[in-house]
């Protein structure tokens, strides 16, 4: 049985992990990491790691990137696991879990959905086999409220072409350029609109011929049950980076 910590127990995504946790019989929820208080939770709530009184074997992370470094300190002094779905990471703290995973296992991706994972894959594959034959460029939308952009999968899925074409770099704007579009550009453009869950879209365009690569989330379960999948798997690993493609290989 995998005992998790659930930071950010109270969001919508804590809710939707909860919710698959408890269709399961191979991981419990043992105490949650919040600054909201519900005494119909189910499992005793703190409001920060200062606090937590109780041992598990892994943390789920679906709360705030400024939570970040205490909840490494904590899961540094205390050797536990860390499942970490939070979005919106800055380059020091994405630093910062590749430090503690040298210390500890740390699962570690921009999306939790299997199918993104053989999204990345087949993008991958595209772009070793199209190369620099065909312009790359990536379309994302999501839900009005979801504050970073570009989303974090629209970055995991450049940088996977970016493996196949490693003079290419990512271009986020061009209103303000008048200048034809160079050949090792990434675009990566960002859609913001009513309660869409997620749609990613990978396009290769040459010359009379365009292959698109896409992904269609329909509901943000998928997401708790890949973290959840994340964290039964993460249990009793040794230190370092892991992400879906293990789950997929193992």
């Amino acid at each position: 049985m995998t005992r998790i910590i659930l930071s950010g127990c109270c969001g919508k995504m804590g809710r939707n992990v909860i919710n698959s946790v408890s269709q399961r019989k191979d991981c419990e929820i043992v105490a949650g990491i919040d600054i909201v208080e519900d005494s119909n939770i189910g499992f005793p709530i703190f409001q920060n790691y200062n606090e937590l009184e109780v041992k598990a074997d892994v943390i789920i992370d679906f709360s705030n990137p400024a939570l970040l470094s205490s909840m490494l300190e904590y899961a540094l002094k205390t050797n536990t696991a860390v499942v970490l779905a939070t979005t919106g990471l800055s380059d020091i703290q994405i630093k910062e879990v590749e430090d503690a995973s040298k210390v500890i296992p740390v699962f570690f991706s921009y999306n939790m959905s299997l199918g993104v994972s053989l999204l990345c894959e087949l993008s991958k594959t595209a772009a070793k086999i199209l190369g620099s034959d065909f312009d790359v460029e990536i379309i994302e939308a999501h839900h009005n409220q979801k504050i970073d952009a570009p989303s974090g999968t629209a970055i995991m899925l450049a940088n996977a072409v970016k493996e196949e074409m490693p003079d290419a770099y990512f271009e986020y704007d061009r209103h303000s350029k008048r200048e034809k579009r160079h050949t090792n550009e990434i675009g990566i453009h960002s859609i913001r609109g009513g309660t869409i869950v997620g749609e990613h879209q990978v396009i290769f365009a040459g010359n009379d011929e365009i292959v698109t690569l896409s992904h269609s989330a329909r509901s943000k379960a998928i997401f708790s049950q890949g973290a959840v999948n994340a964290a039964v798997f993460l249990s009793g690993k040794e230190s370092g980076i892991y992400n879906m493609s293990d789950i997929v290989n193992e």
